[in-house]
């Protein structure tokens, strides 16, 4: 099935289809409803955008009768070719889902990009499981076990600014823990599988654990006037609340000096964190560029 196909539908017309596909390949699912919301338009009009798409697309979509929904088809095959950031846009953003063709960017910009973006193929099997609050198998490749296979039960996706990660419950360890979603590879659905209370993710400590931090102009950097402008400082400082299980990516990523004396040197270090006992308990705080937890430190002196 070719996106020429389309072409001589209207361009609203194709928003409209790229919408309904996105739904069901990412989400798994879409209702007449969905279509009235998003786009304004009568219930009849959103039958009939359905009924072009099973027309154009076949076996992409199916209707469960018992859900009252059209679902994933069984021999799906994508007709919009969306990029992965458009997509991500889209899951984490709400915006972006219009049909790729017609896009042009309205001036030049460049941005950069991260070390590569997840297969679409394995982004939509783990979205549709975050959706429907279903288990996950999938095989794993980390650094320190290896290829393994694992059953997790994801309920988030995690932007680090260089990678997608995605937050779940692991079987094998029965721990909440991040899996960086371009080393999944085989994902599938365990639909028929119970998901267990202490598996949910309000149980997750690091997901509604917030940690309030203050970060500073970085004491041994000039010009902390300029700091503060780059950073929208209020009264000297920057304030900032973040989940416990996300604040050592950001913290990275913004490169600030979590060494309790500022230790650290180099242009990248604008920022200071003005406490660093408020990471104390956080899990991943080991990413925070120069952070030591109070035991360590006590080992130094």
């Amino acid at each position: 099935m070719l996106i020429e196909q389309f072409t001589d539908l209207t361009h609203s017309q194709r928003d409209r289809l790229a919408f309904v596909e996105l739904r069901v390949r990412f989400i798994g699912e879409i209702r007449r409803q969905d279509l009235v919301t998003r786009f304004g338009i009568q219930s009849a009009a959103a039958s009939r955008d359905l009924a072009l798409y099973r027309e154009l697309a076949p076996g992409n979509i199916d209707y469960d009768s018992k859900g009252k929904s059209y679902v994933l088809g069984q021999e799906f095959q994508p007709v919009f070719d969306f990029p992965p950031e458009r997509v991500l846009s889209w899951l984490t953003q709400g915006f972006g889902d219009g049909e790729p063709m017609q896009l042009k960017a309205w001036m030049a910009s460049e941005s950069p990009s991260r070390l590569t973006p997840p297969d679409l193929e394995v982004l939509a099997t783990v979205t549709r499981a975050i959706y429907q609050q279903c288990p996950l198998r999938i095989e794993y490749h980390s650094i320190s076990s290896g290829r393994t296979e694992r059953e997790i039960i994801p309920f988030s996706l995690i932007d680090t600014g260089l990678r997608w990660h995605v937050r779940a419950f692991d079987r094998k360890t029965r721990e909440f823990r991040d899996f960086v979603i371009t080393r999944i590879k085989r994902p599938i659905l365990v639909k028929d599988a119970e998901v267990q209370p202490h598996e949910r993710s309000d149980q997750d400590i690091q997901w509604t654990r917030i940690v309030e931090l203050e970060m500073v102009p970085h004491p041994d950097q000039p010009r902390p006037e300029i700091t503060e402008m780059d950073y929208g400082m209020v009264r000297g400082a920057l304030r900032m609340k973040l989940r416990a299980a996300t604040a050592g990516y950001i913290l990275r990523q913004w490169s600030v000096d979590c060494s309790p004396d500022h230790r650290l040197r180099g242009h990248e270090f604008r920022l200071w964190l003005n406490d660093h006992l408020a990471l104390y308990g956080v899990t991943n705080a080991v990413l925070a560029p120069g952070y030591r937890s109070p035991e360590q430190n006590k080992g130094n002196q």
